[in-house]
């Protein structure tokens, strides 16, 4: 055989041995990287909790302990992306995982220079080195790099290859990804970012340690100059970009993230775990506000005294701003207690459903007399708060007034147990300790509610007598609002508490709202609504302790007026729906003029009479010409001393003389009442001019 032939066949073997070897060498990256393909599992991030457009409420750490949030293209600047595509791989859209040029450039650099002056690493081979947590400058973690970049660019697409870039990117400490970085820089969210912020989000992955702007200022800016600089060569940036960037102030140090609604967060996330995104009904505007108020007014505060607010929309349900407590991480005021879901003595605050009960049944009505005077029922024998009694009022200023015993009477006759019916129909939680029954105790706070029972069940009393379920998630199944009072009933109910002086003239006001204090100064609350609105607030110790001299009207009605503020314009209270009974006094039914023992009092014959100015009188007193003028009050029969009311307010009080007189300010129609010592009354309806 010559010698020709025989370096012919062994160029054949060898060729054959090269083509096995080649196709083992293909066969076995093949199974690596399908073996990676299989292994991909994409990385947890932190559970965010969003408000009801999806801004960022508050944020938890993944379970590693590293603050690593969702993101992806549309989340960020896109300038930004810009410049890290520049910076990183300009061929990032083109390449299979691994660019070839790249390696060869940053071969002959090294070979050029004697050390390495730039990376041959593409973005997906960065994404796969953060993914295994692999480290730099070792050949078995660069190959490992390789194969992962490959089964990454064969099982996603661009977008969720940069998507995990952004969430997986190191930025220092336990930051990782561009919205955990620009939250904690620049204490916003990375979709809007100026030219030296994209730049300093561009340079920091690259020695995040040695670079973290909170440590190492200097460093953080000459990287982050150098990003500028190179996208000025670039022509991503012009000069007076560059320019103004590069004099822009490094951040001063890491922000906290985002940590609104944390009482609910904590709970919501506490029932289902394995959620990623919790989406709230909360406005992320108006929570921030009154978390902000509510540490400025707990500083006014005696420690431990605390407070809680709650805003709801009272046509749906959904909670617009809950605060639990002024601040989380107040071990003083206990702020890890979320005091909107404690339960407490409703004080006073029930007595708006009640007297919507009685109006509902026909029992009373607004302008009804009631008897504000001592007094026992079945064995219960309430006071007054102030130890004051007015004897015989309207039901309305009885509720103003928030006397007691007109509440009991009208609550013994509507029955406590109906009561408890229409709060559990309202979404409440009533607790009656060991008792199994309700008593009349439960009229005036003798069970235990919750911030959010109340706003509920003024919530009710505000959307017309239907109250929806109250919710603060976005996603829970809600379902149909329940109705606890008629509309008439409840729209008495809201004339009454928006101050009105009779029904005939409806509703003055924006907010109608009733405060209470419970027994022993404990509990300070206050509840309001206007046309949109539900402002629940409560004021006291977490430890359930008195509190000297707290009081609702004092303590807890300022904080609601403050909130409202806060809110923005007022919604004006709707006006009156078909069916209501505009009437007072003889215009009323007669059952209804007197209720309970106000009715005792007339069939006892101590019955005074308004003998000028008689009702339904036009009077002339000389008001056209605008001044002042007083009105003669005459009365007969009754016993002395006499107490005078016009509009509902006393203008003359134990008056021993059975002729007063009042000063009228301008024309229109008033209301005249006289009550006497027993507590019978009289009244009279006239027009003065």
């Amino acid at each position: 055989m010559s010698r020709q032939r025989r370096l012919a066949q062994a160029g054949v073997i060898l060729l054959l041995c090269a083509i096995v070897v080649i196709g083992w060498g293909l066969a076995a990256f093949e199974r690596a990287v399908a073996a990676r393909i299989a292994a991909f599992e994409a990385p947890r991030t932190g559970v965010e909790v969003v408000d009801r457009n999806g801004a960022l409420l508050r944020a938890f750490a993944s379970d590693d302990g590293r603050w690593r949030l969702d993101a992806g293209a549309d989340d960020v600047d896109p300038r930004y992306l810009a410049m890290l595509l520049a910076w990183e791989d300009k061929r990032f859209a083109d390449h299979g995982g691994v660019d070839p040029r790249a390696f060869l450039r940053a071969a002959w650099e090294t070979l050029i220079h004697r050390h390495i002056v730039s990376g041959g690493s593409t973005l997906t081979m960065q994404v796969a080195r953060m993914l295994g947590r692999l480290p730099t400058g070792s050949l078995a973690a660069k190959g490992e790099q390789v194969l992962v970049a490959v089964a990454l660019e064969r099982t996603l697409s661009k977008a969720e290859i940069l998507s995990l870039y952004l969430q997986l990117a190191p930025y220092g400490g336990n930051l990782e990804g561009i919205r955990a970085a620009s939250l904690s820089f620049f204490g916003k969210e990375p979709k809007r970012l100026t030219a030296a912020e994209a730049a300093l989000l561009v340079a920091l992955p690259q020695s995040p340690e040695r670079y973290r702007p909170d440590r190492y200022p200097d460093r953080a800016k000459a990287a982050r100059d150098r990003v500028l600089n190179r996208m000025e060569v670039l022509g991503v940036l012009d000069a007076r970009e560059t320019g103004r960037a590069e004099r822009e102030a490094m951040p001063a140090g890491r922000r906290a993230l985002p940590m609104l609604a944390a009482h609910a967060a904590v709970r919501l996330l506490g029932e289902e775990p394995e959620r990623s995104r919790i989406r709230l009904t909360i406005d992320k505007g108006v929570q921030q506000r009154l978390e902000a108020y509510a540490r400025d007014k707990a500083k006014t505060l005696k420690k431990p005294v605390s407070l809680a607010i709650l805003v709801s929309d009272a046509a749906t349900g959904e909670v617009l701003a809950q605060v639990g407590s002024p601040d989380l991480f107040d071990r003083g005021r206990q702020g890890f207690v979320d005091l909107t879901r404690a339960l407490r003595s409703p004080g006073s605050t029930l007595k708006p459903l009640i007297y919507g009960l009685a109006f509902e049944r026909g029992l009373a009505h607004p302008e009804s007399l009631v008897d504000d005077s001592p007094g026992g029922f079945a064995g219960y024998t309430p006071q007054n708060f102030d130890r004051v009694f007015e004897g015989v009022i309207t039901a309305r200023r009885a509720l103003q007034l928030s006397r007691n015993l007109p509440a009991v009477e009208l609550l013994s006759a509507v029955g406590p147990a109906r009561l408890l019916h229409r709060m559990k129909r309202a979404g409440a939680r009533p607790e009656l300790g060991d008792r199994s029954l309700p008593g009349l105790a439960i009229g005036l706070g003798g069970l235990g509610l919750t911030l959010e029972d109340l706003v509920r069940i003024y919530g009710g009393i505000a959307n017309g007598g239907v109250a929806m379920p109250l919710h603060v998630e976005q996603d829970a199944a809600v379902g149909q609002g329940k109705r606890i009072l008629s509309p008439q009933a409840a729209w008495y109910v809201t004339s009454i508490l928006a101050g009105a002086t009779t029904t005939t003239k409806g509703s003055p006001g924006d907010v109608a709202y009733k405060t209470g204090t419970s027994y022993g100064y404990r509990d300070a609350w206050t509840v309001g609504y206007d046309g949109k609105h539900v402002v629940g607030v409560w004021l006291g110790r977490p430890d359930g302790a008195p509190v000297a001299g707290l009081v609702g009207q004092d303590s807890a009605a300022p904080v609601m007026r403050d909130v409202f503020a806060r809110l923005g314009p007022t919604t004006r209270l709707p006006g009156p729906p078909p069916g209501i009974l505009a009437s007072a006094g003889g215009g009323l039914p007669p059952p209804m003029r007197r209720v309970g023992r106000a009715a005792e009092l007339t069939q006892a014959g101590l019955l005074p009479e308004i003998v000028f100015p008689p009702n339904a009188a036009k009077v002339e007193i000389g008001l056209g010409q605008g001044q002042g003028a007083d009105l003669f009050l005459k009365v007969r029969n009754g016993r002395p001393p006499f107490t005078w009311y016009v509009d509902g307010r006393p203008v003359v009080r134990d008056a021993l003389e059975r002729q007063s007189n009042w000063r009228a300010s301008e024309p229109g129609f008033v209301d005249i009442a006289v009550v006497d010592a027993a507590g019978a009354a009289a009244r009279s309806q006239v027009f003065v001019e």
